[in-house]
């Protein structure tokens, strides 16, 4: 079983982890209706996606 030999240190590891971040999401202002939504996803409440009605709206 391999177990290190000295302790990792700070910098190190901060190195190896410097990939794992979080990112911020990608929110629109919907140009219909004003609601906050992602981006390349349906709006739920009009049921539009890139301006074609694609479901029935919700009520």
């Amino acid at each position: 079983m391999a177990v290190p030999k000295r302790k990792t240190t700070r910098s190190r590891s901060g190195k190896r982890r410097s990939h794992i971040k979080n990112t911020s999401k990608n929110i629109i202002e919907d140009k219909k209706s004003g609601e906050y939504r992602l981006s390349h996803h349906l709006d739920l409440k009009t049921g539009f996606y890139k301006g074609r009605q694609v479901l029935d709206p919700k009520e």
